[in-house]
């Protein structure tokens, strides 16, 4: 990340945050003028935040706190257990980010959205031991020094694939949009590295993980939230010899039930959990709804599709099939209090590294935590 690029940017996203807010509020003026009776009748209060995973920089820090975006996700303290990962690494990075009135939500742990070969700890989804019993004692170690550190919420992938995208297309105005058309994604070679990992291995491996982890996130409370699978594949087809358990909503639903408890749950990616669905601008509110009311939503990827499973774009955030607005009023019914991410935005030509996309979607998601908190 280049940091003096994000600080120049500034004056730029400014307005661009308030062009969102703008946006927001027509859209609003123009849509209906009252909820819907069931709506009001689980109305609660909204106290949902806006928050963001764009890096920890003094300088991307001081930005943040000046568009009021007071809750973040870190980047990555380390690939591997060190220095960075102990109690006095972990507590430091917390009172630097505090130092800027800001509040430290979530820490990623080595376990990013990564293609197997680059994985931090590949051998977790391998499931090669004694080689991942080691990595899953590192992760039980980084769980319990976050808690000492006074870090709620770690952050985890479970991927062999990676995230699978195939050519971007154009969006508004000439923006690129990221896109996955799973007739046209190669799949050369036809295996991974790991091998053919069907339903079954793919199970045996998270189950493995969590038997380990959650009862020490239990006993330190650190809450676990998991990254779905981006994008799901087709079941029985797969991809490059890979079930992506991971990318549907009944796996998601079974990935909650292996453990039950109140610190094991998920990294809900609503633009991923849209792309899982047939006709996402329908279904994607019972969905928020099914996990939000078993409080299995720890933070949010806030973004929008058009399109739905095997065949979508990642658009702005007020461009694509889901109401923007109805999916916030439905976290607000379910009383989801934590983080509303931008995860990814379209590119802009001539915008360095989305700064002024990134810009634009905290500006229309404050506006829609505004709106919602309005409504009685």
């Amino acid at each position: 990340m280049d940091r003096r690029k994000f600080v120049r940017v500034t004056g730029t996203g400014v307005a661009t945050s308030a062009l969102a807010e703008a946006v927001v509020s027509a859209q609003i003026a123009a849509g209906p003028s009252r909820q819907s009776s069931d709506t009001k009748a689980k109305s609660r209060k909204a106290s949902m935040k806006v928050g963001t995973q764009h890096g920890d920089s003094n300088e991307i820090l001081r930005v943040l706190a000046g568009f009021g975006v007071n809750y973040i996700c870190s980047r990555l303290p380390s690939e591997r257990l060190d220095e960075h990962w102990s109690v006095e690494g972990l507590s430091r990075l917390r009172e630097r980010i505090e130092s800027f009135g800001l509040v430290l939500d979530v820490v990623p742990l080595p376990m990013s959205s990564n293609y197997i070969t680059k994985a931090e700890l590949p051998n977790i989804m391998l499931g090669k031991t004694p080689e991942r019993d080691r990595e899953i004692d590192d992760v039980c170690q980084m769980i319990r020094n976050a808690s000492r550190a006074g870090i709620p919420t770690l952050k985890y992938n479970m991927t062999l694939l990676g995230v699978v995208r195939t050519e971007p297309t154009k969006g508004r105005g000439g923006a690129e949009y990221s896109t996955f058309v799973y007739d046209k994604a190669k799949q050369d070679p036809p295996l991974t590295e790991a091998g053919p990992v069907d339903a079954d291995k793919y199970w045996e491996r998270i189950t493995y993980f969590l038997n380990r982890v959650v009862p020490v996130a239990e006993e330190y409370k650190v809450r676990l939230a998991c990254h779905p699978q981006d994008p799901g594949m087709p079941r029985g087809r797969g991809f490059r010899g890979v079930e992506t358990v991971l990318g549907s909503v009944e796996g998601l639903k079974r990935f909650v039930s292996i453990k039950e408890s109140a610190y094991h749950g998920l990294n809900f990616c609503q633009g991923t959990v849209a792309e899982m669905l047939e006709n996402p601008g329908k279904e994607i509110f019972d969905v928020i709804r099914y996990f939000g009311t078993r409080r299995k939503i720890f933070n949010v990827h806030f973004r929008n599709i058009r399109g739905g499973f095997l065949n979508f774009q990642e658009t702005f955030i007020d461009d694509g099939d889901v109401d923007m607005l109805k999916a916030m009023r439905v976290y607000k019914e379910v009383g989801f209090d934590g983080m509303m991410m931008p995860d990814h935005v379209p590119k802009i030509e001539g915008d360095a590294n989305s700064y002024q996309g990134f810009a634009f979607a905290f500006g229309y998601i404050k506006a829609l935590i505004a709106a919602v908190a309005a409504e009685s």
